[in-house]
């Protein structure tokens, strides 16, 4: 049975294209378009769609307070498609569970493998995410001294689908006495700032968008930028970043792998490794990298994910050392840095 869409959008030409294209995949039907919020409901009370594609910036309410409204009344899957980065966030917040940068060129063949590179994925993984029926309670996190210093150690994280809430659930619960932390969340470039501006507002330690060369230190968490490639780097006794172009590894750039193979490298086992939601495979075999050399590994459990995919590959293939909830992560951190010599 075909996945039912609704494509949401003020733009004629851009609503027919994406259509037509979308129509073209054998498991996905466009059952409607709408110009407008308004439209929208309409159609989703006649139509029912399992996804909807939703532009941000629209006619007579905005998709904000359309998100707003819509999500507490008639949950469902919505996929933010806008060139407007800085309010893409918003939506995540809201209940979007994954977004789409619109493509600058509307020429027809460009908007085609936009379509069939980008979108089409990714409507066929909100269809397939799962919904826990009850809200999972966060657990707060109070290490035994917040005081105590962990020389030398290193956390990473890797994540992509569902990532960016789930990312913020784990680093609410950090201390200013966490170690150096690096994170490689999959976002288009532009994205990343936002989002580390974002988190650096709603955490106690410092959240910042990584530069080549800059620090690893206690208390300060890194971004791998949108479009680089993030490594982590010891020399002199001491943690950095090398940020670079490169070609995509397991699919992405930045590469979950890329890093966690890194840290393998220059952390060893002053190292813990956390993968959380996300499509595909990227960091499962740079997880096993880390393990192998001696670092403890965390993989969020199916129940909490929204999509799993990462956590299962890395799994099934012996990376994972402990299996947690999203609202363990954080304190099963805390309790292995307290285990580390």
């Amino acid at each position: 049975m075909a996945i039912k869409v609704l494509v949401v959008d003020d733009s004629l030409v851009f609503r027919r294209m994406l259509s037509e294209f979308l129509d073209e995949d054998p498991d996905i039907e466009v059952v409607a378009m709408a110009a407008d919020p308004y439209q929208a409901r309409d159609m989703i009370i006649r139509f029912n769609p399992d996804v909807m594609t939703l532009d941000i910036e629209m006619p007579r309410m905005n998709g904000i307070d359309f998100m707003k409204k819509l999500i507490p009344q008639h949950p469902m899957k919505v996929i933010m498609i806008s060139s407007m980065e800085h309010k893409v966030l918003d939506y995540i917040e809201y209940g979007a569970v994954d977004y789409v940068q619109k493509p600058h060129d509307m020429d027809s063949e460009e908007m085609r493998k936009w379509v069939f590179s980008e979108l089409i994925t990714k409507v066929k993984t909100a269809y397939n995410i799962k919904y826990s029926e009850e809200k999972k309670q966060q657990i707060a996190v109070t290490p035994n001294n917040i005081n105590r210093q962990y020389h030398n150690k290193i956390v990473a994280i890797g994540a992509s689908t569902g990532g960016t809430e789930a990312i913020l659930a784990v680093i609410k619960n950090f201390y200013p006495n966490i170690p150096g932390t690096v994170i490689v969340q999959h976002m288009p470039p532009g994205f990343t700032k936002m989002y580390a501006e974002r988190l650096d507002k709603e955490c106690r330690v410092h959240v910042k968008e990584a530069e080549d060369g800059d620090a690893v230190e206690t208390g300060k968490v890194l971004i791998a930028p949108g479009d680089k490639h993030m490594e982590l780097v010891r020399e002199n006794g001491r943690y950095s970043v090398r940020c670079y172009e490169g070609e995509k590894v397991s699919g992405h750039c930045p590469s979950v792998d890329v890093l966690f193979k890194s840290v393998a490298q220059a952390a060893a086992s002053d190292a813990v490794g956390v993968i959380l939601t996300g499509m595909g495979s990227d960091g499962a075999r740079g997880l096993l990298a880390m393990r192998k050399k001696g670092a403890h590994t965390i993989g969020q459990d199916e129940r909490s994910c929204v999509v799993y995919g990462m956590p299962k590959v890395a799994y099934d293939i012996g990376a994972v050392q402990y299996q947690e909830p999203l609202e363990n992560v954080a304190s099963k951190i805390y309790n292995i840095l307290n285990t580390i010599p």
